[in-house]
């Protein structure tokens, strides 16, 4: 062999070794290693890295969220009918600390441990407790939130760097007739509930129409009181109205028999001041003229009056008499014509 010959050689072993010893973690995964099968105690970042090629292997572990998919899940219920879950995702996530106590104890397919015979434990054990309609129907829409607890709890003791996120679960597979069965049931369901709501608006129009009368009928009662005051306001303006009017003819019956009563007394004054015994003597003399009768004859020379006692007086004198008696009853209308004058005066200058 030649020495270009052998160079090449150890070019190509040293290309080789390289390749083979050179590597790439990316990023959001941890390096584990293994020597001869035993795990080693380092780990390694993203980026590049080396290692003893032949003798040395690595895994790359994900510490980021991701998704492990459980698919066909048999479960059988209390009552004895197999179903299955189509499909059950969880998803979880490894904390980069805890990358190699974990692989160490369930290796780098961990979650062929802790994940996936986890579901088929936990589910299993859910569906022998409740029966076909309450995994089915009842409780399924719990099924996820059991599932993700029952899990954590679990990695929580076992696995103390893996947690879980969220957990979903599709609908079970059942066997076709019981399917049948419920999609009549489902049908029968749905109608009454088309009835119910039916029977809602039936209600809620019921209750419109109430609520309509109701406010129909407090109108009503609301423009009868409204009415109602109005006519007492009426029959109260009346009231006063009449009061007033019955005070003002009081009060004009008043002045009048007022006024009356001091007409007469007025008269009564007067004739009070007029009763003299000339005055009278005067009326006596006029009503025994106006009754009087005369007497002719030849030896009839005087004329005859009578006043408590007989006497006897002459025409003459009985003319001077009526003279006298008018004069004095002038003065005396006078005097009380004057004394009013007076009365009305001083009334006015009070009044002023």
């Amino acid at each position: 062999m030649t020495v270009a010959g052998g160079l090449a050689v150890v070019i190509a072993v040293l290309a080789a070794a390289v390749n083979f010893s050179v590597h790439k973690i990316d990023e959001g995964h941890v390096g584990v290693y293994y020597r001869g099968g035993a795990l080693l105690h380092h780990t390694s970042g993203p980026g590049y890295h080396f290692l003893m090629p032949f003798l040395t292997s690595f895994r790359s572990v994900q510490t980021t969220l991701q998704t492990d998919e459980v698919k066909n899940v048999p479960c059988g219920t209390s009552g004895g009918v197999m179903i299955y879950f189509d499909r059950v995702e969880v998803v979880n996530m490894l904390s980069p600390s805890e990358v190699h106590a974990i692989v160490k104890n369930y290796t780098a397919d961990y979650d062929k441990t802790l994940i996936f015979n986890k579901v088929h434990h936990e589910l299993n054990q859910f569906c022998s407790s409740h029966t076909l309609q309450e995994v089915y129907i009842d409780h399924f829409d719990k099924i996820d939130e059991n599932l993700k607890s029952a899990l954590q709890n679990e990695l929580t003791s076992m696995a103390p760097g893996l947690s879980v996120q969220a957990v979903r679960v599709t609908k079970p597979k059942i066997p076709e007739s019981i399917r049948r069965n419920y999609e009549l049931m489902e049908g029968e369901k749905t109608q009454l509930l088309i009835s119910m709501q039916k029977q809602k608006v039936i209600e809620k129009e019921a209750e419109t129409d109430r609520k309509r009368a109701i406010i129909e009928a407090e109108k009503v009662a609301q423009v009868a009181k409204i009415q109602y005051n109005q006519k007492i306001m009426e029959k109260e303006s009346q009231k006063q109205i009449s009061e007033i009017e019955d005070a003002t003819l009081v009060a004009r019956q008043k002045a009048r028999a007022d006024a009356e009563f001091y007409t007469a007394k007025k008269l009564a004054e007067s004739n009070h001041l007029k009763i003299t015994d000339r005055y009278l003597e005067l009326q006596r003399i006029k009503a025994v003229a106006n009754n009087n009768k005369i007497y002719y004859g030849e030896n009839i020379p005087k004329f005859f009056l009578e006043t408590g006692a007989a006497r006897s007086v002459s025409k003459a004198t009985m003319g001077d008499v009526l003279d006298d008696l008018d004069h004095e009853a002038w003065s005396v209308d006078q005097a009380l014509d004057e004394s009013s004058k007076s009365k009305k005066s001083a009334a006015g200058q009070k009044k002023g």
